[in-house]
């Protein structure tokens, strides 16, 4: 059985936050280049996702295009702030993000 489109995003957006989730868990024990690695593949991941929905070919309405773009920018900038100040609750934000945004891809049905 194939996997949606919008299955797949939902899954790895909760892969992310789930490796977004064990350096929280083991933050002191963690290395900076772990820690590096976790926040590099979420920003790729959303990097993705933003130039996905933002392109004049995706059918999207306007207005969820600039959400998801507005929402990528504050991730990208939230990131930074994190490799710049690191503290771990700072991923919170990032995880719930990813959560969410998968929940509501799995709870939406897709457009016919």
């Amino acid at each position: 059985m194939a996997v949606s489109p919008r299955e797949l995003e939902a899954t790895i957006l909760m892969k992310a936050a789930a490796r977004l989730q064990l350096i929280k868990d083991e933050w002191e024990e963690t290395s900076f280049a772990e820690k590096d690695e976790a926040l590099t593949y979420n920003r790729k991941l959303w990097t993705i996702l933003v130039t996905s929905v933002t392109s004049p070919e995706n059918p999207l309405p306007q207005p969820i295009k600039d959400n998801i773009a507005t929402l990528g920018v504050f991730i990208f900038r939230h990131t930074m702030d994190i490799l710049i100040t690191p503290e771990a609750d700072k991923l919170n934000t990032l995880i719930s993000i990813n959560r969410s945004i998968a929940e509501g891809l799995r709870a939406q049905p897709a457009a016919t």
